[in-house]
């Protein structure tokens, strides 16, 4: 055998070595966004209506072509901004005499390869400061992960406490046993108002379920609704683009804030990628996604991020596709929600890329919890990981969403999400929860510390709850007979944000005031050096104050 050299044997055991690569391999479309399959850039109009897009004649196109043909692109802008050097137009991009609103009033008439084209133009730095000029809201912000391996309540309820003061502006949970969702989601909505109010909640789960729980009053918004880039990912999935548009609206119209969710290598990993590039599929997802009225998209690659990462340039083409969605117009919640990587170095440099120019929502899923109770398989950065990312945003003043906070008050909004949640379980005729679970989730840092719960009598009562009809309206009665006055109103607040419908408005989030903040009243006006969001101010007096740091009072 061979003498081996110390430093690779060294090297070869470092966590990188850990990860999967694989060269390019076209036929498969593991390639990430240069593909010789990919179509030129091209359209033909006659008569108001695209009859040749990239290549494609009409009598040719499959399903997602004539959505996009009809119901994307702006042939009164198509021919103008098609005429355009995609190299011009990626300048553009970059240029901060260039104001937003005329790179989008272009892109719309613009097709998937058109975009593509533009896109390659640009390096990660120029992908980055194209995003800080493109997001549709002004304000950065984030989102967590609210899950537990036990789907245990109390502790759902207090994690999402603690994420809500924290400053995350949205919170998500999913399941581990389907028929918890219900329970699930009541936690974390009735959690997340003793963190903070205003924050919204969601529970991932089966369509109808979903849609269910949030008519009535469970959850604030959805945005586990997939849209592809083939026809044939659609097909397995028993869908189509106007499928998917109708289920929009059923969202949209009970007040419901609805994000589509895409990513690049969803359709490798679903093996009919047509030996397309990744981030030309996704392209064409971002499309879909503008077409069907929704306001915003889930992108960032998502749960299949293993497969651009696998490949050269695959994280580039992360970030491209993230800029994609907001040269539409749309708001993006820019994945880092699925770690891909047992490198802590290259988990940090692929969540920088959104952390650095900001992003509607940096992370569609920072974990709030430890990574075992993490039900979507785990993200990028966890509960375990708060004190590292203070400091990152206190180091290159950035803000990224969260704050510092003292370990007194998250006790004491931990306890109180859950007396609350204990409170509204006696009044719904729920199993108890009890003072050791209230007790245990208040100091807990994971289900591990939690005890068990009785699982068939809590899925029992589940089902009976949702048979009898209950709404976000008894838990609001529950929480004002039981002292739980403030909360009380906050969550009817919530219930009536729906009717006005505010927040469907794009990039929509709530302060702490429960104002709503979109790109309506809050529209990113960078354009260099001195405009768009700065973090100054009271903001950065607030994050910059990390526990950590010495006063030199105390000295």
């Amino acid at each position: 055998m061979a003498r081996r050299q110390k430093r690779f044997e060294v090297l070869e055991q470092r966590p990188i070595h850990k990860d999967g690569f694989i060269k390019e391999w076209v036929e498969v479309g593991l390639v990430a966004m240069d593909s010789p399959n990919d179509p030129a850039a091209g359209i033909k109009i006659q008569g108001g209506k695209v009859v040749e897009l990239d290549g494609k004649r009409r009598e040719d196109f499959d399903m997602i072509d004539y959505w996009i043909a009809d119901h994307y692109i702006d042939t009164a802008v198509a021919e103008e901004a098609m005429g355009l050097d995609s190299l011009k137009f990626a300048r553009m991009l970059v240029d901060i005499d260039v104001p937003r609103c005329e790179i989008i009033r272009l892109s719309v008439g613009m097709t998937p390869a058109k975009i593509l084209e533009v896109l390659k133009k640009l390096n990660v730095v120029e992908l980055m400061m194209a995003m800080q000029k493109l997001r549709p809201r002004r304000t950065p912000s984030n989102q967590a992960h609210v899950t537990n391996l036990k789907d245990t309540p109390a502790l759902l309820a207090a994690d999402a406490a603690e994420a809500a003061y924290r400053g995350f502006s949205e919170v998500e949970t999913t399941v581990g046993v389907v028929r918890y969702a219900p329970m699930n989601a009541l936690s974390i909505t009735l959690g997340s108002q003793v963190g903070r109010p205003g924050v919204i909640a969601q529970c991932a789960v089966e369509e109808a379920l979903e849609l269910a729980m949030g008519m009535r009053g469970l959850t604030h918004y959805a945005e586990t609704v997939s849209v592809y880039g083939t026809e044939q990912v659609f097909i397995d999935g028993d869908d189509t683009p106007w499928s998917k548009a109708f289920l929009a609206s059923a969202y949209a119209s009970r007040g419901l804030k609805m994000r589509y969710t895409s990513g690049t290598g969803s359709e490798v990993q679903m093996g009919y990628a047509e030996g397309k590039s990744m981030l030309y599929l996704e392209i064409r997802c971002v499309m879909v996604t503008k077409a069907a009225g929704v306001q915003g998209l889930q992108n960032g690659s998502i749960s299949c991020i293993g497969v651009p990462g696998a490949v050269p340039a695959g994280i580039r083409a992360v970030l491209a596709e993230n800029v994609a969605t907001v040269l539409t117009d749309l708001e993006v919640a820019s994945g880092n929600d699925q770690t891909f990587t047992h490198s802590s170095i290259r988990n940090t440099a692929r969540m920088l890329m959104q952390f650095l120019p900001g992003t509607d929502l940096i992370f569609s899923g920072y974990s709030s919890v430890p990574n075992y109770d993490n039900m979507f398989a785990g993200s990028t950065h966890d509960c375990d990981d708060y004190d590292d990312y203070l400091v990152l945003q206190r180091d290159l003043q950035i803000d990224g969403g969260l704050r510092p906070v003292t370990e007194e008050k998250v006790i004491e909004v931990r306890n109180r999400a859950a007396r609350a949640l204990q409170a509204v379980f006696e009044e719904l005729s729920l199993p108890p929860v009890t003072d050791e679970e209230v007790e245990a989730a208040t100091y807990a840092h994971g289900s591990k510390d939690m005890p068990d719960r009785n699982v068939p009598e809590d899925l029992r009562a589940i089902d009976e709850m949702m048979k009898r009809g209950t709404t976000a309206l008894d838990i609001v009665r529950a929480l004002a007979k039981h002292g739980f006055r403030q909360e009380a109103e906050t969550m009817l607040n919530m219930l009536k944000q729906k009717i006005s419908g505010d927040y469907l408005h794009t990039s929509a989030i709530f302060d702490e005031n429960m104002h709503v903040i979109s790109a309506v009243n809050d529209a990113n006006d960078y354009q260099g050096p001195g405009t768009g969001y700065r973090l100054e101010g009271a903001r950065w007096d607030i994050l910059k104050d990390i526990p950590m740091a010495i006063d030199p009072e105390d000295i």
